[in-house]
């Protein structure tokens, strides 16, 4: 198969979705096959993805554009691009595919927020991306979600053919594992001023990720006698300035710590450093920082909401949505309790081990051939 993968939309700091196209190509690039991958990317993409040299893919590296205008790009000028290399088949990996297409098409779906929680996007995103979820839907020859979850979701809010739309779970990279080495783990902890024990969190700092919940949770802790510090790692998304209001307002500047953005190298060692990782988002297409957490050997507390039971299963903790009462309990059982610790450790890690990124690929693939054998 001659296969074009849209990577347009890798951001230069990969989180989430991003983090999703550059190791499913990397999977499908490893992949011991004939099919020949034609990837179009912007001018960083290559130094993102960092594929192996033993690969052998074409690339059509396009002009950088705001995110804005790369959906307008998308529309007017990608078909075109398209053609020219004469791809059996167009995967579109962030949700939009051009509406003229000279060629199959596949679209991955990573959530549903833009129709159960639009209020958690910026009015520009919820003016453009329901619509265009929606066309996406109506003419992609098959889509693929990241979780079942995410897929009965769309089934139900876009009524969609349930024939046309695949499962394809996220993987875990190998990196994510224990670590034993303690030179690197000083030099992390001093490249992010990280504090000798402390509960992690690990996302966008935005509404959807409910960190009001986290943070007043934290302060019972504190309060309580806890000497654990709250380390939140992730660059600042839209309407960050509640969260760092309220670290304020509750007196825990000292307490909490805001690293930034963390690179996908160092992020293994910052899970390792942690005594525990709290993920209290109020909906999500998938969970990968969860996944990760459990691969390299953290206790793992998260809400039991959309995908996270499909994902954590009986490997972590599993809370209310906003249940402020239910967090702090859970918080406190974890870093009290050795043992509950290390019953959550090794079942995490086995859960772990359940998803791979080459299995992601291989799952990938298969829709490719179904779609090819039908169009």
């Amino acid at each position: 198969m001659r296969i074009g993968i849209d990577a347009t939309a890798l951001p230069p700091q990969p989180v989430g979705a991003g983090n999703y196209i550059i190791q499913l190509i990397r999977a499908l690039a490893a992949a011991d096959n004939d099919d020949q991958l034609v990837i179009f990317t912007q001018s960083k993409g290559p130094a993102l993805l960092d594929l192996s040299e033993e690969t052998s893919v074409e690339w059509q590296i396009v002009k950088d554009r705001t995110p804005g205008s790369r959906l307008i790009w998308e529309q007017t000028r990608l078909p075109r691009l398209v053609q020219g290399t004469k791809v059996d088949l167009l995967h579109s990996l962030h949700y939009t595919r051009p509406m003229r297409l000279p060629c199959a098409s596949v679209v991955t779906f990573h959530d549903m927020t833009f129709f159960l929680y639009p209020q958690l996007h910026t009015r520009a995103r919820r003016m453009f991306f329901p619509s265009a979820i929606r066309a996406s839907a109506r003419q992609a020859d098959a889509l693929i979600t990241v979780s079942e979850s995410t897929r009965q979701d769309a089934i139900r809010l876009l009524a969609i053919d349930p024939g046309k739309i695949f499962t394809t779970h996220l993987g875990v990279d190998p990196s994510f594992r224990l670590i034993d080495n303690d030179d690197e783990k000083k030099t992390i902890t001093a490249k992010y001023d990280l504090p000798e024990n402390f509960i992690l969190y690990l996302g966008t700092i935005e509404p959807r990720k409910n960190l009001p919940i986290l943070v007043r949770a934290y302060k019972r802790l504190v309060d309580s006698g806890m000497s654990h510090k709250l380390v939140l790692v992730g660059k600042y998304g839209w309407m960050y300035d509640e969260v760092l209001g309220l670290v304020k307002e509750l007196d825990l500047e000292d307490m909490v710590c805001f690293t930034g953005y963390v690179s996908q190298d160092d992020l293994p060692l910052v899970y390792n450093l942690a005594s525990l990782f709290v993920y209290p988002t109020i909906y999500e297409g998938f969970g990968l920082p969860v996944l990760e957490a459990m691969a390299c050997g953290v206790p793992v507390i998260s809400t039991q909401i959309a995908s996270l039971p499909e994902i954590i299963g009986d490997a972590g903790i599993l809370i209310p949505v906003n249940d402020i009462d239910a967090l702090f309990d859970a918080m406190v059982r974890v870093l009290g309790d050795q043992t509950l610790r290390e019953e959550f450790i090794r079942n995490g890690q086995l859960r772990s081990k359940k998803f791979s990124w080459e299995r992601t690929a291989q799952l990938t693939r298969q829709v490719y051939q179904q779609v090819l054998e039908t169009s």
